[in-house]
């Protein structure tokens, strides 16, 4: 068992050191940031469409829900 330890942390050490040699980043930054941008613009476009549509249909349900007393 013990063994098996030592050689799991050498492997871990030199995973490590080896993504430090290569300076690759795991992450694309610039990537997550242009997804989000085109995502909020998608939605704040959709928004914009059918927000005054939602809102026909809300206050016509909540209307009809007003005459049942």
């Amino acid at each position: 068992m013990l063994k098996q330890n030592f050689i799991f942390r050498i492997l871990i050490a030199r995973s490590f050191l080896n993504s430090l040699l290569r300076g690759k980043s795991r992450a694309d930054v610039p990537g997550w940031v242009l997804v989000v941008l085109m995502t909020t613009a998608l939605v704040t476009g959709i928004w914009a469409i059918a927000a005054p549509k939602l809102t026909t249909i809300l206050r016509n349900s909540l209307d009809a829900m007003g005459g049942i007393r």
